[in-house]
């Protein structure tokens, strides 16, 4: 096994990782519990499987450091350190969610803790990405933004003429392209030209790497690397993470257009969670009872969360109409 930093985390930090990647598995297997049971309202898309991306990536920025998010946010917004409770408030639609239950699961943002927002515009990440990269290098702050975005959304205008831009100025933000191998139902692999996302990195002139998304040490490293780059002035990066996802495009979707067994391999050979967990306690850096009392411990954690988001108050008709429109 090569010893990358990742793998020189300390204990600390790798339990920190494994439970925010456990979080968010367990926030999504129960939101898809909870959507089945007709307790939440609008659409959701399920961040499960591909954990190992948003943690090993937002492992390395603080409050202060932006993201961008796509329609499936929820890993984003929890690796970032949006208030799990908070966050089923508003899928919930109560006035005490992150956005006083008006922004549901696709426009989940809290700027304090520099989550921009998800969002339900496919590409229209990368643009607000940019803008405060240019103010983090406009003031100098030494802060870096993110843009999470889908196979689907790296063919978009508004992501090329970001990456563009980007270089040209040389501004501190990670392009991070999540490909699970389809955009809703269109296999990437049909729909990059290129072949690979990661082979457009040149023509923007910026560095691009390919990473292994079921392995949380493989992005950790390579995020690492693009976000010491990024706040040393060295420019933007690409980062493209292959994976796949354990559930639809979206709750409802019957994912006819993959194969047979093709979800059942993934969960059964392919878990980033097990993975991570297998290549801990064979180093040595981990140990099961370790992990299992983590397991244990954000278990609770949902069930305390569902039941407050439950019973958590909706918004009254004045809470509805304040910020929507403007007066003049």
């Amino acid at each position: 096994m090569t010893a990358g930093r990742g793998m020189q985390l300390s204990r600390e930090r790798l339990l920190e990782a494994y439970r925010s990647m456990r979080t968010i598995r367990d926030f999504e297997e129960r939101v898809h519990e909870e959507f089945e049971a007709g307790n939440l309202p609008g659409f959701v898309h399920l961040y499960a499987g591909e954990e190992a991306s948003a943690v090993g990536v937002c492992s390395h920025l603080d409050d202060g450091d932006r993201i961008c998010s796509t329609h499936r946010g929820h890993g984003h917004s929890i690796a970032k350190g949006c208030d799990v409770e908070g966050m089923w408030k508003e899928l919930h639609g109560s006035s005490e969610g992150l956005c006083g239950g008006k922004g549901g699961s696709m426009h989940v943002a809290d700027l304090s803790k520099g989550m921009m927002g998800a969002n339900g515009i496919v590409g229209g990440g990368p643009p607000l990405a940019l803008g405060a990269a240019m103010a983090a290098k406009t003031l100098k702050t030494g802060k870096v933004a993110v843009t999470f975005t889908g196979d689907g959304g790296s063919n978009q205008g508004t992501t090329f003429e970001s990456m563009n831009f980007a270089s040209v100025f040389r501004l501190p933000v990670l392009f991070v392209f999540e490909n699970n191998g389809y955009a809703e139902a269109t296999s990437s692999s049909w729909s990059v030209a290129c072949g690979d996302i990661v082979n457009r990195a040149p023509a923007f002139g910026m560095p691009g790497t390919q990473v292994d998304g079921f392995d949380f040490f493989s992005v950790h490293d390579a995020a690492g690397e693009a976000v010491e780059r990024a706040r040393s002035g060295g420019g933007p990066t690409l980062i493209e993470v292959r994976f796949g996802r354990f559930y639809g495009h979206h709750e409802g979707d019957n994912q006819s257009y993959r194969a047979a067994g093709e979800v059942d391999a993934l969960r059964r050979d392919r878990d980033c969670l097990k993975i991570f967990r297998r290549r801990v306690t064979e180093a040595g850096l981990l140990d099961d009872a370790g992990l299992d009392a983590v397991d244990a411990d954000v278990a609770g954690l949902m069930d305390r969360c569902v039941e407050a988001a439950r019973a958590a108050p909706r918004p009254t008709p004045d809470q509805l109409t304040a910020d929507v429109y403007v007066s003049y």
